[in-house]
Protein backbone atom coordinates (compact mmCIF):
# COMPACT_ATOMS: atom_id res chain seq x y z
CA UNK A 1 0.00 0.00 0.00
CA UNK A 2 3.01 2.36 0.82
CA UNK A 3 3.95 1.90 -2.89
CA UNK A 4 0.30 2.60 -4.32
CA UNK A 5 0.37 6.21 -2.48
CA UNK A 6 3.88 7.07 -3.23
CA UNK A 7 2.71 6.52 -7.18
CA UNK A 8 -0.51 8.57 -6.66
CA UNK A 9 1.75 11.02 -5.28
CA UNK A 10 4.57 11.20 -7.40
CA UNK A 11 1.61 11.58 -10.28
CA UNK A 12 0.08 14.17 -8.63
CA UNK A 13 3.52 16.24 -8.23
CA UNK A 14 4.02 15.38 -11.78
CA UNK A 15 0.91 16.88 -12.81
CA UNK A 16 1.59 19.91 -10.80
CA UNK A 17 4.85 19.66 -12.36
CA UNK A 18 3.32 19.61 -15.82
CA UNK A 19 0.37 22.41 -14.90
CA UNK A 20 3.41 24.80 -13.83
CA UNK A 21 5.06 24.50 -17.16
CA UNK A 22 2.28 25.52 -19.16
CA UNK A 23 1.70 28.51 -16.88
CA UNK A 24 5.39 30.03 -17.54
CA UNK A 25 5.21 29.27 -21.20
CA UNK A 26 1.79 31.00 -21.09
CA UNK A 27 3.69 33.87 -19.30
CA UNK A 28 6.67 34.17 -21.26
CA UNK A 29 4.39 34.28 -24.16
CA UNK A 30 2.61 36.99 -22.46
CA UNK A 31 6.08 38.71 -21.82
CA UNK A 32 7.24 38.83 -25.20
CA UNK A 33 3.47 39.98 -26.20
CA UNK A 34 3.45 42.83 -23.80
CA UNK A 35 7.75 43.92 -25.10
CA UNK A 36 6.20 44.40 -28.11
CA UNK A 37 3.28 46.28 -27.35
CA UNK A 38 5.76 48.56 -25.17
CA UNK A 39 8.05 48.76 -28.16
CA UNK A 40 5.60 49.51 -30.28
CA UNK A 41 3.97 51.99 -27.95
CA UNK A 42 7.26 53.76 -27.66
CA UNK A 43 8.01 54.30 -31.17
CA UNK A 44 4.16 55.85 -31.76
CA UNK A 45 5.01 58.11 -28.81
CA UNK A 46 8.11 59.07 -30.54
CA UNK A 47 6.42 59.42 -33.60
CA UNK A 48 3.30 61.73 -32.07
CA UNK A 49 6.73 63.50 -29.55
CA UNK A 50 8.12 64.61 -33.60
CA UNK A 51 5.05 65.51 -34.94
CA UNK A 52 3.86 67.60 -32.13
CA UNK A 53 6.69 69.63 -31.84
CA UNK A 54 6.88 70.06 -36.08
CA UNK A 55 3.43 71.29 -35.07
CA UNK A 56 4.50 74.05 -32.03
CA UNK A 57 7.58 75.13 -34.61
CA UNK A 58 4.70 75.97 -37.36
CA UNK A 59 2.35 77.31 -34.88
CA UNK A 60 5.23 79.39 -33.54
CA UNK A 61 6.13 80.82 -36.34
CA UNK A 62 2.80 81.92 -37.65
CA UNK A 63 2.42 83.61 -34.43
CA UNK A 64 4.99 85.38 -34.59
CA UNK A 65 4.57 86.65 -38.21
CA UNK A 66 1.44 87.48 -36.90
CA UNK A 67 2.51 89.78 -33.98
CA UNK A 68 1.13 87.44 -31.11
CA UNK A 69 2.75 86.80 -28.33
CA UNK A 70 2.98 82.81 -27.73
CA UNK A 71 4.58 82.85 -24.30
CA UNK A 72 2.06 85.41 -22.90
CA UNK A 73 -1.00 83.57 -24.07
CA UNK A 74 1.00 80.09 -22.68
CA UNK A 75 1.40 81.52 -19.14
CA UNK A 76 -2.70 82.78 -19.63
CA UNK A 77 -3.53 79.55 -20.44
CA UNK A 78 -2.23 77.98 -17.40
CA UNK A 79 -3.40 80.86 -15.07
CA UNK A 80 -6.64 80.07 -16.38
CA UNK A 81 -6.17 76.27 -15.59
CA UNK A 82 -4.94 76.66 -11.83
CA UNK A 83 -7.93 78.91 -11.87
CA UNK A 84 -10.50 76.56 -12.55
CA UNK A 85 -8.71 73.83 -10.70
CA UNK A 86 -8.93 75.82 -7.27
CA UNK A 87 -12.86 76.51 -8.52
CA UNK A 88 -13.63 73.22 -8.80
CA UNK A 89 -11.71 71.75 -5.73
CA UNK A 90 -13.70 74.86 -3.70
CA UNK A 91 -16.80 73.78 -5.67
CA UNK A 92 -16.07 69.80 -4.20
CA UNK A 93 -15.60 71.03 -0.78
CA UNK A 94 -18.75 72.77 -0.38
CA UNK A 95 -20.66 70.17 -2.19
CA UNK A 96 -19.03 68.07 0.89
CA UNK A 97 -20.47 70.83 3.07
CA UNK A 98 -23.89 70.86 1.43
CA UNK A 99 -24.61 67.44 1.72
CA UNK A 100 -27.43 67.29 4.94
CA UNK A 101 -28.15 64.35 7.66
CA UNK A 102 -30.15 62.23 5.28
CA UNK A 103 -27.44 62.11 2.38
CA UNK A 104 -29.27 64.67 0.08
CA UNK A 105 -26.76 67.24 -1.68
CA UNK A 106 -27.94 70.84 -1.17
CA UNK A 107 -27.92 73.05 -4.86
CA UNK A 108 -23.95 74.24 -5.09
CA UNK A 109 -23.16 76.53 -7.99
CA UNK A 110 -20.10 77.31 -9.46
CA UNK A 111 -18.89 80.17 -11.60
CA UNK A 112 -17.02 78.33 -14.79
CA UNK A 113 -16.01 81.24 -16.43
CA UNK A 114 -12.97 82.31 -17.82
CA UNK A 115 -10.75 84.24 -20.27
CA UNK A 116 -11.80 81.66 -23.38
CA UNK A 117 -14.81 83.33 -23.29
CA UNK A 118 -13.39 86.78 -23.67
CA UNK A 119 -12.70 88.74 -26.79
CA UNK A 120 -9.30 89.63 -27.45
CA UNK A 121 -8.10 91.30 -30.58
CA UNK A 122 -4.96 89.02 -30.19
CA UNK A 123 -7.46 85.78 -31.26
CA UNK A 124 -5.22 83.44 -33.40
CA UNK A 125 -8.44 82.22 -34.47
CA UNK A 126 -10.47 85.54 -35.28
CA UNK A 127 -9.58 86.02 -39.25
CA UNK A 128 -12.05 89.14 -39.40
CA UNK A 129 -9.61 91.65 -40.55
CA UNK A 130 -7.23 88.97 -42.06
CA UNK A 131 -7.33 90.60 -45.98
CA UNK A 132 -6.63 87.06 -47.38
CA UNK A 133 -9.06 85.06 -46.23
Amino acid sequence: MGIGGTAKKLQKVAEMGEELYKRINDLRAQVAEMRETVTATHERVDRLENEVAEQRAILQALAEREGIDVDAIIAEAHISEAESETATDDADADGEAATDASGATGDVSTDSSDSAGSTDSTDPTDSSDDPTV
